[in-house]
């Protein structure tokens, strides 16, 4: 199987992730998205600061913004894009991840299943 993306940000998920380590100082390398199970949904998506690159794990670069990938959550967020939206009510990242198969009436937590690979490799990923 080819090189491929895990995920993929946009610019307002780029530029938000830009002004939280401009804030943070220099030794923030970026952000760190991973998943863990709780909320009424069963998992619950992670975001902590990265001060350093862990082994075996996934980057992502977008206009200057750097997002790590926990190796552990690899296979449920393959195809995720990454945003950041700003409400009356709310802002926050928000993740449109084709591996989600339902949410809790909030919204704060997901079901995922892992991605099938076998589907990825047969589109050439």
């Amino acid at each position: 199987m080819g090189r491929f993306t895990v995920m993929s940000m946009t610019d307002s998920a780029a530029d938000r992730v830009k002004a939280i380590l401009a804030a943070q100082g220099a030794d923030a390398l970026g952000l760190r998205v991973g998943i863990k199970k709780g909320g009424c949904a069963g998992m619950e998506y992670t975001i902590d600061l990265a001060k350093e690159a862990k082994p075996n794990e996934d980057a992502i670069e977008h206009d200057g913004a750097r997002v790590f990938v926990a190796p552990e959550a690899v296979l449920f967020l393959l195809g995720t894009e990454m945003d950041y939206e700003e409400t009356v009510l709310r802002s926050g990242f928000t993740f449109r991840n084709p591996n989600q198969t339902s949410a809790c009436g909030c919204g704060e937590s997901v079901e995922l299943k892992q991605a099938d690979l076998a589907a990825l490799a047969g589109r050439g990923a």
